[in-house]
């Protein structure tokens, strides 16, 4: 708690696609804040000039492979979601979901209850679990061990069932190839936010699938259905339903600036697009290669990739994300913020409070997108 009422100004503040241009940030001496007029801050109170850039609210990341130099995969404890939560931060990320990429089922059960623990634990940045797969296609199984596919039975029901008892948040990535509608619309009454994501399924069936509860599609444009002059596939019905979000990896590599451009502009609502890093062990450090179920994933000119040159996860944090979006795609900077923030924090059963400007400090940022920088404001306080 400081001394006196501090106010950041030369900022502009963004908060749920709101922009505050010429605003101030008042830190009051009880340790709230406030968004008010610059001319309308109260008397004594110490000034501090911004030299441009953005005050924001942490970003929320639903796809988060891991971090620091671990994978999820490979130690599902709670040694691990710290090393990965700890990495994220350094790059702006506030809240995460530490997603689980397909395997056997005895480390799903053990992921779901490191997920538990470090929640009881309140240990921060970790906000529930996505486990993507292994209930999808084959056809679209990217870098997931096909081996390992499979379609969803009873006792993997009572599974999600029971971690959508036990955390708020769980996201599960499913293929209608080998989930029926029935299963999906009984995950979505019991909380679990369904994502379509892996799947050759056609227009019609996901279409299905979202009508019986799936309310998201998994890295957009990527290994799914794609939008044909006579089947749309999986991201034409991620486009066209309007209830549906869809998660997006931006860094030009994943998918072309263009193509993005072209899917904001088209996307129906209230549904939207937001941004998710698929970050995978190199999230936040500078190791070079790292295994995924047994194999070599390399690290090399921004990309991710097993032996064959398939992606494996992406090489991103949110502030590169965000510089794509705003200089080669063309989104305003509101816009842009609003897919790393509030737009991913609504589609959770229970945001914690991420994802916008709240009553004190914690979790804000100062972004400097020119110069690449993020900065905690409570780092900027000390």
């Amino acid at each position: 708690m400081t001394q006196c009422n501090i106010a950041l100004i030369g900022a502009d503040i963004i908060d749920a696609n709101t922009l505050h241009a010429g605003r101030a940030l008042l830190m009051r001496v009880d340790g709230s804040v406030l968004v008010v007029d610059a001319d309308a801050l109260p008397k004594g109170c110490e000034m501090r000039k911004l030299n441009g850039g953005m005050i924001v609210p942490g970003f929320v990341d639903l796809q988060v492979n891991g971090g620091g130099g671990v994978m999820f995969n490979d130690a599902q404890n709670v040694e691990t979601l710290n090393i990965m939560a700890q990495a994220h931060a350094t790059t702006g990320t506030a809240a995460l979901l530490p997603t689980l990429i397909t395997d056997i089922a005895a480390r799903t059960r053990a992921a779901i209850d490191a997920v538990v623990q470090a929640i009881d634990e309140k240990l921060p940045g970790i906000a529930g679990i996505h486990l993507e797969g292994p209930h999808l296609s084959v056809a679209r199984k990217g870098a997931h061990d096909g081996n390992l596919i499979r379609a969803m039975t009873d006792d993997d029901m009572t599974v999600f069932l029971d971690a959508a008892n036990r955390l708020a948040n769980v996201m599960l990535t499913v293929a209608p190839e080998n989930v029926r509608d029935d299963q999906i619309t009984q995950l979505s009454k019991a909380g679990v936010i369904v994502s379509l994501g892996h799947t050759d399924a056609s227009f019609d069936r996901c279409m299905s699938a979202f009508d019986a509860g799936a309310r998201c599609a998994t890295h957009l444009f990527n290994a799914m259905s794609q939008l044909g002059s006579r089947e749309p596939g999986l991201v034409g019905a991620a486009l066209t339903h309007p209830e549906v979000c869809a998660g997006l990896i931006a860094d030009a590599i994943h998918v072309h600036p263009a193509t993005i451009r072209t899917a904001l502009a088209a996307k129906q609502g209230p549904g939207h697009i937001f941004l998710v890093t698929d970050a995978m062990a190199t999230g936040g450090c500078d190791i070079q290669s790292f295994s995924l179920n047994g194999r070599e994933i390399r690290r090399e000119n921004g990309r991710l990739t097993l032996e064959d040159g398939t992606l494996a996860g992406a090489d991103l944090n949110f502030g590169q994300a965000l510089s794509v979006l705003v200089d080669q795609v063309g989104t305003s900077p509101e816009s842009a913020i609003a897919m790393a923030t509030s737009i991913p924090a609504n589609l959770l059963r229970d945001d914690m409070g991420f994802g916008r400007i709240g009553t004190s400090i914690e979790g804000l940022q100062h972004v400097d997108l020119q110069a690449g920088k993020i900065n905690a404001i409570s780092s900027m306080l000390a």
